[in-house]
């Protein structure tokens, strides 16, 4: 290999010496006391919804960013009521948790112009849910090239925005949306 990010072969050691990427933001993650709550049931209780990263609340659900993105921006629709079923949500929870899935594509277009959108549900831990027994949306901002090989090859998302830097922009949009309504 002859990039300049490639291992280098130190001939005296005979060892490769590995890249690094420097990431002290992690260590508030691996830090972090797992609490056994639900932390979709917990985050829209604490109080302050900039440090809960909760950016709207309406009767039924709430709009939370993902605290551990797959791409700046990263947003979750979930309801309010601990639930993993779907089947569960009454006709009032189905339709404003719809409303809340549009309303974030919209802050989300607003705030940062994304190309597309990855939004889903993970039912089940089977099916990929990191939070399995509550439901939950998840809106996905894309651009274009926002995806190569550091997720493939070094195990590492980039991340262009810091979460609290997205939370002022999609918070501004929010409030510019609800002003014009």
């Amino acid at each position: 290999m002859t990039s300049e990010n490639a291992p280098v072969n130190d001939d005296h050691a005979g060892r490769w010496q590995m890249e690094r990427l420097w990431a002290p933001w992690r260590i508030e993650y691996i830090r972090q006391v797992r609490d056994l709550d639900c932390v979709l049931c917990t985050a829209p209780e604490r109080g302050d919804d900039e440090k809960a990263l909760v950016l709207h609340r309406g009767t039924w659900n709430y709009i939370i960013m993902n605290r551990y993105p797959y791409s700046p921006g990263h947003l979750m629709v979930a309801p309010y009521r601990h639930t993993a079923d779907l089947d569960d949500f009454t006709d009032e929870e189905s339709l404003e948790h719809l409303e809340f899935i549009r309303l974030a594509t919209r802050l989300l277009k607003d705030a940062s112009g994304p190309a597309g959108f990855n939004i889903g549900l993970n039912l089940g831990r089977i099916a990929g849910a990191g939070l399995d027994q509550h439901l939950h949306t998840h809106i996905v901002p894309r651009w274009q090239g926002d995806a190569n090989f550091m997720p493939v090859i070094g195990q590492t998302r980039v991340m262009s925005d810091s979460l609290l830097s997205m939370y002022a922009k999609l918070k501004k949009a929010l409030d510019e949306r609800l002003a014009e309504s």
